[in-house]
């Protein structure tokens, strides 16, 4: 979906959308990262701060309980929250009963031109997370958490039978030319692959402007099977939904079977707890 600066009719496109997929047969639905309004770390701008909410207060929360529990699915809600002094770039994963499961603060904060989320949000302190849904146990990261490897094997050695992305990814302010959908979608191909478990990625379309900035998003949300073959993808600039069905017990057969879980040797793996494959 693409977003504008009107939170309620973002709201609204988000709901209609959700309905569509929930009537094509949809469980568990995934809508974009920080759909609520405009990609607004564009930009670094005080004002930009007070859009964060508390978890009780969110509209798109408080909205999306009552949809997942009348259309009986899981929804993901990406939202940018208030916690105290502190804010964070956090998901609720809302249960199709429409209960909030708790919530999830991305881990990995990027920082950059047209990417400025350092200016806006504290390195999420949940650490990873599962939820057991009413249809299966998801993992969900968020956006720039994609392209880490570990966050992908964390969530799948803590149980879950798909992993999700919420996303808002597009062109580069400082150079249009680079398009980087392709490589984006090859990094979440090899989580899948590497942990023989489907992910699930939504991305906005659409060109966003503020001020001097402009990023164009590249849509390409898309779903993996198993083996990280692309099962279904979107262009960069439709509007809409994808959909998928998966066998979760098939898939924990197929996860034994390839024995990568089993094979795992932690002990030897304590570079990946430094920065530069040396210093604890």
């Amino acid at each position: 979906m693409s977003c504008s600066w009107n939170v309620e009719e973002n709201i609204a496109t988000a709901e209609k959308l959700v309905r569509q997929a929930a009537a094509a047969g949809a469980n568990i639905i995934l809508l974009p990262e920080l759909f609520e309004r405009v990609y607004f770390c564009q930009q670094q701008k005080e004002d930009y701060r007070r859009f964060a909410t508390g978890v009780e207060d969110n509209p798109a929360i408080n909205h999306f309980k009552a949809i997942a529990k009348e259309l009986g699915v899981v929804l993901p809600i990406s939202f940018f929250e208030q916690a105290g002094p502190v804010a964070y770039n956090s998901i609720a994963i809302i249960d199709a009963d429409g209960e909030n499961l708790g919530i999830y603060r991305k881990t990995h904060i990027p920082d950059g031109p047209g990417y400025n989320e350092k200016f806006y949000f504290c390195p999420g302190d949940t650490g990873f997370k599962v939820w057991k849904t009413r249809f299966g146990t998801i993992g969900v990261g968020i956006c720039w958490d994609q392209w880490f490897p570990e966050c992908a094997r964390s969530m799948a050695l803590m149980g879950a039978d798909i992993l999700f992305y919420p996303t808002a990814i597009g062109s580069e302010p400082y150079d249009a030319s680079i398009d980087s959908s392709k490589h984006w979608q090859r990094t979440q191909q090899g989580h899948s692959a590497a942990n023989v478990i489907p992910v699930i990625t939504s991305n906005r379309v659409g060109e966003e402007v503020i001020d001097d900035s402009s990023i164009t998003f590249y849509g390409s949300s898309f779903i993996t099977d198993a083996t990280g073959e692309l099962l279904s993808e979107m262009n960069k600039t439709e509007t809409g939904f994808v959909c998928q069905s998966f066998d979760l017990q098939a898939l924990a057969y197929q996860r034994q079977e390839w024995g990568l879980f089993r094979d795992r040797r932690p002990s030897q793996y304590q570079a990946l707890s430094t920065k530069d494959g040396i210093t604890r």
